[in-house]
């Protein structure tokens, strides 16, 4: 149990603070097909909406462990899951993260 207490510390610490090259989007998983399919979706929302974010690709068991992710593939956006377990396609990953990265007005 200390781990995983230890891990999500970590986690949030390094999201309080954005440093420079931060990745506001992640997919976690450990590589597969799924995990390969559902970054690729992303890469594909980001564009169409015009979006230059980076996209970090999280494989550590205990980094994902530390956002409480039981199945993968998993999207996070800002800190926060916003989708777990499945395969989104282009037009619900636009959905659950168009208004998160859009610039405040």
């Amino acid at each position: 149990m200390g781990l995983f207490g230890k891990k999500k510390e970590t986690v949030q610490v390094g999201m309080s603070a954005p440093a420079a090259g931060y990745a506001r989007v992640k997919i976690l998983g450990p590589g597969c097909r799924k995990c390969q399919a559902l970054e690729t979706s992303v890469t594909r929302a980001l564009a169409e909406m015009g979006s230059t974010e980076p996209i970090d690709h999280v494989t550590d068991f205990a980094q994902i462990a530390a956002y409480s992710v039981m199945t993968t593939p998993a999207l996070v956006v800002d800190g926060a899951v916003v989708s777990s377990g499945k395969v989104l396609d282009v037009e619900e990953v636009k959905a659950l993260i168009g208004k998160k990265l859009q610039p405040p007005s």
